[in-house]
Protein backbone atom coordinates (compact mmCIF):
# COMPACT_ATOMS: atom_id res chain seq x y z
CA UNK A 1 0.00 0.00 0.00
CA UNK A 2 1.68 3.38 -1.22
CA UNK A 3 1.55 6.24 1.12
CA UNK A 4 1.47 10.04 0.61
CA UNK A 5 3.56 12.34 2.59
CA UNK A 6 4.38 15.66 4.13
CA UNK A 7 6.97 17.77 5.62
CA UNK A 8 6.22 19.50 8.74
CA UNK A 9 5.82 22.78 7.24
CA UNK A 10 3.04 20.95 4.92
CA UNK A 11 4.70 20.13 2.01
CA UNK A 12 3.76 17.34 -0.36
CA UNK A 13 6.82 14.96 -0.37
CA UNK A 14 7.56 14.24 -4.25
CA UNK A 15 9.27 10.99 -4.30
CA UNK A 16 8.27 7.39 -4.50
CA UNK A 17 7.50 5.76 -1.39
CA UNK A 18 10.32 3.33 -1.34
CA UNK A 19 12.73 5.68 -1.87
CA UNK A 20 11.50 7.58 1.32
CA UNK A 21 11.72 4.08 3.18
CA UNK A 22 14.88 3.23 2.07
CA UNK A 23 16.19 6.39 3.56
CA UNK A 24 14.21 5.97 6.77
CA UNK A 25 15.62 2.28 7.09
CA UNK A 26 19.27 3.51 6.51
CA UNK A 27 18.70 5.96 9.10
CA UNK A 28 16.53 4.14 11.93
CA UNK A 29 17.43 0.88 10.96
CA UNK A 30 13.89 -0.24 11.46
CA UNK A 31 12.08 -2.65 9.28
CA UNK A 32 9.47 -4.24 10.50
CA UNK A 33 7.06 -3.39 13.02
CA UNK A 34 4.49 -4.40 14.90
CA UNK A 35 0.55 -3.59 15.20
CA UNK A 36 -1.91 -4.48 17.68
CA UNK A 37 -5.27 -6.65 16.01
CA UNK A 38 -7.67 -3.77 15.42
CA UNK A 39 -10.04 -5.90 17.92
CA UNK A 40 -7.43 -5.62 20.96
CA UNK A 41 -6.79 -2.79 23.11
CA UNK A 42 -3.75 -1.21 25.01
CA UNK A 43 -4.88 -3.21 28.09
CA UNK A 44 -5.29 -6.35 26.29
CA UNK A 45 -1.96 -6.27 26.16
CA UNK A 46 -0.66 -5.40 29.15
CA UNK A 47 -2.97 -8.42 30.77
CA UNK A 48 -0.90 -10.59 28.13
CA UNK A 49 2.26 -9.28 29.68
CA UNK A 50 1.24 -8.99 33.27
CA UNK A 51 0.26 -13.21 33.32
CA UNK A 52 3.26 -13.64 31.95
CA UNK A 53 5.57 -12.04 34.74
CA UNK A 54 3.29 -12.90 37.05
CA UNK A 55 3.64 -16.80 35.71
CA UNK A 56 7.45 -16.07 35.81
CA UNK A 57 7.98 -14.94 39.26
CA UNK A 58 6.01 -17.98 41.00
CA UNK A 59 3.81 -15.94 43.05
CA UNK A 60 0.34 -15.83 44.00
CA UNK A 61 -1.59 -12.40 41.78
CA UNK A 62 -3.48 -11.49 45.46
CA UNK A 63 -0.23 -10.89 46.50
CA UNK A 64 0.47 -7.85 44.41
CA UNK A 65 0.16 -4.37 46.56
CA UNK A 66 0.71 -2.21 43.42
CA UNK A 67 0.27 -2.12 39.41
CA UNK A 68 1.94 0.60 37.62
CA UNK A 69 1.07 0.74 34.33
CA UNK A 70 3.03 3.15 31.88
CA UNK A 71 1.61 4.50 28.78
CA UNK A 72 1.63 7.99 26.89
CA UNK A 73 -2.57 7.19 25.66
CA UNK A 74 -3.77 4.99 27.73
CA UNK A 75 -6.55 2.71 26.19
CA UNK A 76 -6.59 4.22 22.26
CA UNK A 77 -10.14 3.28 20.66
CA UNK A 78 -9.66 2.94 16.98
CA UNK A 79 -10.55 6.80 15.85
CA UNK A 80 -7.78 7.45 18.23
CA UNK A 81 -9.31 8.87 21.41
CA UNK A 82 -6.95 8.35 24.20
CA UNK A 83 -8.98 7.07 27.60
CA UNK A 84 -7.52 6.86 31.01
CA UNK A 85 -10.59 6.34 33.10
CA UNK A 86 -10.87 3.96 34.87
CA UNK A 87 -7.17 3.99 34.55
CA UNK A 88 -5.02 1.35 32.43
CA UNK A 89 -3.62 -0.01 35.63
CA UNK A 90 -7.37 -0.76 37.56
CA UNK A 91 -8.05 -2.44 33.98
CA UNK A 92 -5.64 -4.75 33.74
CA UNK A 93 -6.36 -5.80 37.56
CA UNK A 94 -10.04 -6.03 36.66
CA UNK A 95 -8.85 -8.75 33.51
CA UNK A 96 -6.38 -10.35 36.32
CA UNK A 97 -9.39 -11.25 37.85
CA UNK A 98 -7.85 -9.74 41.56
CA UNK A 99 -9.78 -9.31 44.25
CA UNK A 100 -7.62 -7.63 46.75
CA UNK A 101 -8.76 -4.10 47.32
CA UNK A 102 -5.43 -3.57 48.69
CA UNK A 103 -4.08 -3.90 45.45
CA UNK A 104 -3.22 -0.25 44.59
CA UNK A 105 -3.65 1.00 40.76
CA UNK A 106 -1.30 3.69 39.35
CA UNK A 107 -0.97 4.92 36.15
CA UNK A 108 2.63 6.02 34.89
CA UNK A 109 2.63 9.02 32.33
CA UNK A 110 6.07 9.44 31.92
CA UNK A 111 6.60 9.57 27.63
CA UNK A 112 8.73 6.92 26.86
CA UNK A 113 10.64 6.36 30.22
CA UNK A 114 7.53 5.47 31.45
CA UNK A 115 8.26 1.89 32.57
CA UNK A 116 11.80 2.73 33.85
CA UNK A 117 10.17 5.51 35.95
CA UNK A 118 7.90 3.17 36.94
CA UNK A 119 10.30 0.37 38.35
CA UNK A 120 12.20 3.14 39.86
CA UNK A 121 8.87 4.07 42.23
CA UNK A 122 8.39 0.27 42.57
CA UNK A 123 11.81 0.25 44.16
CA UNK A 124 11.24 3.40 46.31
CA UNK A 125 7.84 1.60 47.72
CA UNK A 126 9.84 -1.38 48.10
CA UNK A 127 12.81 -0.20 50.00
CA UNK A 128 10.45 2.36 52.51
CA UNK A 129 8.54 -0.95 53.17
CA UNK A 130 5.06 0.25 51.88
CA UNK A 131 5.06 -2.93 49.89
CA UNK A 132 6.46 -6.20 49.44
CA UNK A 133 5.39 -7.25 45.39
CA UNK A 134 4.43 -4.72 42.76
CA UNK A 135 3.53 -5.51 39.20
CA UNK A 136 5.05 -2.57 36.49
CA UNK A 137 3.62 -2.79 33.37
CA UNK A 138 4.66 -0.50 29.84
CA UNK A 139 2.12 -0.69 27.63
CA UNK A 140 1.38 1.38 24.16
CA UNK A 141 -0.77 1.80 20.95
CA UNK A 142 1.22 4.37 18.97
CA UNK A 143 -0.19 2.76 15.60
CA UNK A 144 -3.54 4.50 16.75
CA UNK A 145 -1.92 8.29 17.31
CA UNK A 146 0.26 8.48 14.63
CA UNK A 147 -0.41 11.08 11.51
CA UNK A 148 -0.87 8.65 8.12
CA UNK A 149 1.18 11.41 6.42
CA UNK A 150 4.16 11.76 8.51
CA UNK A 151 6.66 9.90 7.44
CA UNK A 152 7.94 9.77 11.23
CA UNK A 153 4.55 6.67 11.82
CA UNK A 154 7.34 4.31 10.08
CA UNK A 155 8.95 4.83 13.31
CA UNK A 156 6.45 3.45 16.12
CA UNK A 157 5.03 0.12 16.73
CA UNK A 158 2.40 -1.69 19.41
CA UNK A 159 3.84 -3.43 22.46
CA UNK A 160 3.89 -4.16 25.78
CA UNK A 161 5.81 -5.67 28.98
CA UNK A 162 5.54 -6.53 32.59
CA UNK A 163 7.83 -7.44 35.54
CA UNK A 164 7.36 -8.35 38.83
CA UNK A 165 9.29 -6.83 41.52
CA UNK A 166 9.76 -8.11 45.10
CA UNK A 167 11.66 -6.96 48.15
CA UNK A 168 14.26 -9.24 49.20
CA UNK A 169 16.24 -9.01 52.39
CA UNK A 170 20.05 -9.62 50.53
CA UNK A 171 22.38 -7.25 50.10
CA UNK A 172 24.28 -5.50 47.26
CA UNK A 173 21.53 -7.87 44.41
CA UNK A 174 18.18 -6.08 42.42
CA UNK A 175 18.42 -2.21 42.09
CA UNK A 176 21.68 -0.84 43.24
CA UNK A 177 21.30 3.10 41.80
CA UNK A 178 18.35 5.05 39.95
CA UNK A 179 18.45 8.49 38.49
CA UNK A 180 15.75 10.72 36.87
CA UNK A 181 16.08 14.22 34.70
CA UNK A 182 13.80 16.09 33.79
CA UNK A 183 14.22 19.32 31.50
CA UNK A 184 10.85 20.63 30.91
CA UNK A 185 11.87 24.42 29.69
CA UNK A 186 12.61 24.77 25.89
CA UNK A 187 12.48 20.68 25.49
CA UNK A 188 8.59 20.47 26.69
CA UNK A 189 7.60 19.83 23.13
CA UNK A 190 9.82 18.37 21.41
CA UNK A 191 7.52 15.80 21.60
CA UNK A 192 4.11 16.74 21.02
CA UNK A 193 0.61 16.08 20.08
CA UNK A 194 -0.76 18.10 16.79
CA UNK A 195 -2.78 18.34 13.95
CA UNK A 196 -2.16 16.02 10.21
CA UNK A 197 0.90 17.34 8.14
CA UNK A 198 -1.87 17.05 5.37
CA UNK A 199 -3.29 20.90 5.07
CA UNK A 200 -6.13 19.20 3.05
CA UNK A 201 -7.53 16.21 5.03
CA UNK A 202 -10.60 16.09 6.43
CA UNK A 203 -10.30 15.81 10.12
CA UNK A 204 -7.82 18.97 11.01
CA UNK A 205 -9.05 18.82 14.64
CA UNK A 206 -7.39 15.07 15.12
CA UNK A 207 -4.13 15.41 17.59
CA UNK A 208 -1.54 12.62 16.62
CA UNK A 209 2.19 12.29 18.29
CA UNK A 210 4.45 14.64 16.35
CA UNK A 211 8.44 14.48 17.01
CA UNK A 212 11.06 17.15 16.65
CA UNK A 213 13.48 14.59 15.70
CA UNK A 214 17.01 16.29 14.95
CA UNK A 215 16.43 18.33 18.73
CA UNK A 216 15.60 15.18 20.28
CA UNK A 217 18.84 14.11 18.78
CA UNK A 218 20.79 16.06 19.86
CA UNK A 219 19.21 16.98 23.06
CA UNK A 220 19.83 12.69 24.07
CA UNK A 221 23.49 12.65 23.03
CA UNK A 222 24.30 15.55 25.00
CA UNK A 223 21.94 14.33 28.17
CA UNK A 224 21.62 10.64 28.58
CA UNK A 225 24.97 9.29 28.02
CA UNK A 226 26.16 11.87 31.15
CA UNK A 227 23.04 10.52 33.01
CA UNK A 228 23.77 7.27 32.66
CA UNK A 229 27.31 7.35 34.04
CA UNK A 230 26.10 9.37 37.28
CA UNK A 231 24.08 6.33 37.75
CA UNK A 232 27.30 4.04 37.29
CA UNK A 233 29.33 6.09 39.49
CA UNK A 234 26.46 6.19 42.42
CA UNK A 235 26.37 2.06 41.70
CA UNK A 236 30.29 1.95 42.20
CA UNK A 237 30.80 0.73 38.67
CA UNK A 238 32.99 1.39 35.53
CA UNK A 239 32.07 0.58 31.46
CA UNK A 240 34.53 -2.64 32.99
CA UNK A 241 31.62 -4.20 34.88
CA UNK A 242 28.44 -3.78 32.54
CA UNK A 243 26.70 -7.44 31.08
CA UNK A 244 23.97 -5.59 29.38
CA UNK A 245 23.14 -1.74 28.95
CA UNK A 246 19.31 -1.78 27.76
CA UNK A 247 18.70 1.40 26.33
CA UNK A 248 15.38 2.67 25.22
CA UNK A 249 14.64 1.33 21.30
CA UNK A 250 14.09 4.96 19.85
CA UNK A 251 16.10 5.03 17.01
CA UNK A 252 19.33 2.81 16.18
CA UNK A 253 21.63 5.55 15.05
CA UNK A 254 20.78 7.77 18.09
CA UNK A 255 21.10 4.72 20.81
CA UNK A 256 24.54 3.74 18.72
CA UNK A 257 25.42 6.88 19.22
CA UNK A 258 24.26 7.31 22.93
CA UNK A 259 26.39 4.44 23.82
CA UNK A 260 29.23 5.14 21.66
CA UNK A 261 29.39 8.56 23.71
CA UNK A 262 29.15 6.59 27.31
CA UNK A 263 31.95 4.65 26.40
CA UNK A 264 33.62 8.01 25.82
CA UNK A 265 32.91 9.19 28.78
CA UNK A 266 34.91 6.21 30.32
CA UNK A 267 38.43 6.96 27.89
CA UNK A 268 36.71 4.60 25.61
CA UNK A 269 37.10 4.81 21.77
CA UNK A 270 35.48 1.45 20.66
CA UNK A 271 33.19 -0.81 22.62
CA UNK A 272 31.66 -4.54 21.79
CA UNK A 273 28.42 -4.02 20.46
CA UNK A 274 27.61 -7.13 21.91
CA UNK A 275 27.04 -5.08 25.42
CA UNK A 276 24.21 -2.92 23.81
CA UNK A 277 21.84 -5.45 22.30
CA UNK A 278 18.82 -3.79 20.29
CA UNK A 279 15.35 -4.96 18.64
CA UNK A 280 14.24 -1.82 17.24
CA UNK A 281 14.72 -3.50 13.72
CA UNK A 282 11.67 -6.14 14.05
CA UNK A 283 9.30 -4.26 16.37
CA UNK A 284 10.05 -0.68 15.88
CA UNK A 285 9.78 1.41 18.49
CA UNK A 286 7.00 0.89 21.01
CA UNK A 287 7.55 3.44 23.46
CA UNK A 288 7.30 2.10 27.26
CA UNK A 289 7.52 -1.72 26.18
CA UNK A 290 10.71 -1.82 24.45
CA UNK A 291 12.83 -2.27 27.26
CA UNK A 292 10.68 -4.61 29.11
CA UNK A 293 10.36 -6.53 26.31
CA UNK A 294 14.25 -6.95 25.04
CA UNK A 295 14.84 -7.73 29.04
CA UNK A 296 12.21 -10.31 28.86
CA UNK A 297 13.40 -11.77 25.32
CA UNK A 298 16.95 -11.91 27.21
CA UNK A 299 16.28 -13.70 30.38
CA UNK A 300 13.98 -16.07 28.38
CA UNK A 301 17.34 -16.91 25.75
CA UNK A 302 15.05 -15.81 22.96
CA UNK A 303 17.54 -13.13 21.44
CA UNK A 304 20.23 -14.73 19.89
CA UNK A 305 23.96 -14.23 20.79
CA UNK A 306 22.84 -12.51 24.12
CA UNK A 307 22.44 -13.86 28.00
CA UNK A 308 22.61 -12.11 30.93
CA UNK A 309 25.53 -13.13 33.15
CA UNK A 310 24.98 -14.34 36.77
CA UNK A 311 25.76 -11.44 39.25
CA UNK A 312 26.55 -9.48 36.07
CA UNK A 313 25.48 -5.54 35.95
CA UNK A 314 22.23 -4.39 33.78
CA UNK A 315 21.91 -0.68 33.10
CA UNK A 316 18.88 0.10 31.63
CA UNK A 317 18.61 4.07 30.56
CA UNK A 318 15.83 5.91 28.26
CA UNK A 319 14.60 9.56 26.82
CA UNK A 320 11.69 10.44 26.20
CA UNK A 321 8.40 13.26 25.71
CA UNK A 322 8.96 15.96 28.54
CA UNK A 323 11.90 15.95 28.02
CA UNK A 324 13.09 13.07 30.67
CA UNK A 325 15.48 10.36 31.15
CA UNK A 326 15.96 7.76 33.99
CA UNK A 327 18.44 5.24 34.49
CA UNK A 328 18.29 2.32 36.40
CA UNK A 329 21.65 0.07 37.41
CA UNK A 330 20.58 -3.51 38.22
CA UNK A 331 22.55 -6.49 39.33
CA UNK A 332 21.14 -9.75 38.93
CA UNK A 333 21.41 -12.82 41.42
CA UNK A 334 24.52 -14.58 41.65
Amino acid sequence: MNSTFYTDAGDLIDKPNDEVIKKFVDITEIEERRYIDEDKMNSDLGYEAAKEAIYDAGIEQEEIDYIIYASNFGEVSKNGMPNFMPNMAARVKHKLGIKNRKCITYDMIFGCPGWVEGVILADDLLKLGKAKTILVIGGETLSRVTDPYDRNKLIFADGAGAVVLQRTEEDNIGIIATNTVCDNAEELNYLECSKTLNPSADDQDKLYIRMHGRKIYEYALKNVPAAVKETMDEAGITDEDIDKILMHQANAKMDHAMVSRLFKLFGKSEYDEAVSPMTIQKFGNSSVATIPTMYDLIAKGEMKGHAFKKGGYIVMGSVGAGMNINCIVYKTPS
